[in-house]
């Protein structure tokens, strides 16, 4: 069994502020780097409820509120927390390598 998934470099940790996000668009990938106390998580940037973008929400702890709708979203796991989202988010596997966030695609 082949293993397809590839590693990528989305950003530097110190592109991403502390209890911030960041917008990256990496090859075909719309992508929000969040940095909660210290720790990163990836999903993707654009909110399944709407046109919103993620990674220009407010984030308070591991909850991001979409600025479109104020649909609220949980980083760790792309569960819906709040309406009027529905639909979970994309999450992605993330390792930082020395200031490297990594994912797995």
């Amino acid at each position: 069994m082949n293993d397809l998934r590839t590693r990528l470099r989305v950003c530097s940790t110190e592109d991403v502020d502390w209890d911030s996000a960041l917008r990256v668009e990496i090859e075909d990938l719309v992508l929000a780097v969040f940095n909660v106390n210290g720790m990163f998580y990836v999903t993707d940037d654009l909110c399944t409820h709407g046109p919103g973008s993620l990674s220009e929400g407010f984030l308070e702890g591991h909850e991001i509120e979409c600025d479109f709708h104020n649909g609220k979203f949980d980083v760790r796991t792309g569960q819906v927390t709040a309406p009027p989202c529905m639909v979970p988010v994309k999450t992605y596997n993330v390792t930082v390598e020395g200031t490297d966030v990594m994912i797995d695609v």
